[in-house]
């Protein structure tokens, strides 16, 4: 799942993984986060290759099939 993430997402300081409680910690802003959650965060993090346009294109979409799916 994670792979060679070692450093923080939020601050860039060094993480390392606690078997105990299974969370990455990061050694600077204390951040814990599993596995999971940092993978989601180094993805949102990520610039994106959209343009604006099709970026709001897509929410459009996401909107409204949620609107829908509640019908």
């Amino acid at each position: 799942m994670v792979k060679n993430m070692t450093y923080c997402p939020e601050c860039g300081g060094e993480m390392h993984y606690v078997a105990v409680t299974k969370l990455y910690v990061c050694k600077s802003c204390g951040l814990s986060v599993t596995g999971q959650e940092l993978d989601e965060l180094r993805d949102r993090n990520r610039p994106s290759d959209e343009t604006e346009d099709e970026l709001r294109e897509n929410r459009r979409k996401e909107y409204l099939k949620w609107y829908l799916s509640k019908k």
